[in-house]
């Protein structure tokens, strides 16, 4: 323990927030870190750049192109991010090894590679997306909601593919699997009928989730959005549909700090879903004036997200997974800073007297909770996280060092 730790265990027991069992607690939190950063969303099944509402934009060098070169970067991220985490997976990354088969048909067999690569790296669990989008059978920029009853029949199944998939990944990982649906349908323009995809979508999800499935191990949720790229004026997931959708049919609504409009805040809405919800998924990312998908900082939103799920008591019934992707720096440090920055809030947020503050709120004493609100922001903050490092073996603010040298000899040499 070094002494700098020990004046800030201090500094907090005066406080009443015990630091040590602060850390013990907030490194058994599982995120879920996305697999796509490590190759701009481009997947393994021969779909191409990501295309239908998925951009991203740069040229950095040394991006993924395999599933080999995959998971060598995958390894050395997460060597580098302290705490449990599970791995969360698009069906665009299945391993084919050559065999012709479309989403719609893809099988356990196709994600066992990830399952034995997972286990290696002794992970908490795997959660799972039907990549619905970068594909031929997205029509006019419709899927699940397309009056086309030949595409929106191929979505039903690739979703019930996935469904099966979940299973598998919950069986062999023994923790339940998320799986999140998203859509990227809507208009660029004004739609003459905004009722009808929405009434199709809900039929296609009404058939999906007819399909038998194990609810105890797989998590089905909704992610919704306001507005994407070439559907500005119309997106037909909207947040009330899949709100009343989920409340309706049993299942999760999925949290997207991107996807709302700029003073909307996820922070908000994730108390608002726990009074009605046993559980909330989130895709933490950071949006800079649209849903821009930019890596995770250590900034006022992350810090009130973390907060909600630690002083409501919700790390079991919150489940945390990032999402953003940047090609125009380093893939491997875009996902170690951005899983840092999310474990190192929920640190932050574990380290406030939160029954304390909630008494001040209680007995409406605001000006002494604002007071004491302002003074927790000067606590020696930066000494417990680096305390969580070390007890990890997890390099501290030097860690950028071994990404350059991985660079160099691994990364500078992908063509």
């Amino acid at each position: 323990m070094s002494e700098l730790y020990g004046i800030a265990k201090e500094k907090y027991a005066a406080y009443g927030v015990d630091a040590e069992a602060v850390i013990e607690k907030i490194m058994e939190i599982p995120i879920s870190v996305h697999c796509w950063q490590g190759d701009d969303v481009v997947g393994l099944d021969g779909g191409g750049a990501a295309s239908n509402g998925i951009q991203t934009t740069g040229n950095y060098p040394g991006r993924a192109r395999t599933f080999e070169e995959l998971k060598e970067d995958i390894r050395k991220a997460f060597s580098l991010i302290p705490g449990k985490k599970r791995l969360n997976l698009h069906a665009s990354y299945a391993v084919l090894n050559g065999e012709s088969v479309d989403r719609d048909a893809y099988r356990a067999e196709h994600f066992a590679p990830w399952v034995e690569f997972a286990k290696e790296l002794h992970l908490d669990g795997i959660d799972f997306n039907p990549t619905i989008f970068s594909h031929k059978n997205m029509k006019d920029g419709l899927s699940l909601s397309s009056p086309d009853e030949e595409i929106r029949s191929f979505w039903v199944r690739h979703c019930k593919a996935c469904l099966k998939i979940s299973e598998y990944f919950a069986e062999q990982m023994g923790t339940p699997c998320l799986m999140n649906i998203w859509i990227p349908d809507g208009f660029k323009d004004v739609p003459a009928d905004r009722l009808a995809p929405r009434l199709r979508l809900k039929r296609s999800l009404d058939e999906i989730l007819a399909e038998p499935y194990d609810k105890k191990k797989v998590i089905v949720a909704v992610e919704s959005k306001v507005f994407g790229i070439g559907v500005e004026s119309y997106t037909v997931g909207s947040n009330e549909f899949y709100q009343n959708y989920a409340a309706k049919n049993g299942i999760c609504c999925l949290l997207d700090s991107g996807h709302y409009h700029p003073l909307e805040y996820v922070s908000d809405k994730i108390p608002a879903l726990l009074a009605f919800y046993d559980t909330v998924a989130l895709h933490v990312t950071r949006g800079v004036r649209w849903d821009s998908d930019h890596v995770v900082l250590f900034e006022d939103e992350i810090k009130e997200i973390a907060k909600e799920i630690i002083r409501n008591g919700a790390e079991s019934k919150v489940k945390i997974a990032l999402d953003y992707f940047d090609a125009s720096i380093n893939r491997i440090a875009a996902w170690v800073v951005g899983a840092r920055n999310m474990r190192k809030a929920l640190l932050w947020a574990a380290l406030q007297p939160n029954e304390m503050l909630k008494g001040l709120q209680d007995k409406a004493d605001f000006t002494q909770l604002m007071v004491l609100q302002e003074e927790l922001k000067t606590l020696p903050f930066e000494a417990v996280w680096e305390e969580c490092l070390a007890r990890e073996g997890q390099k501290g603010s030097d860690w950028y060092q071994d990404v350059k040298e991985y660079e160099n000899s691994v990364l500078s040499k992908r063509n």
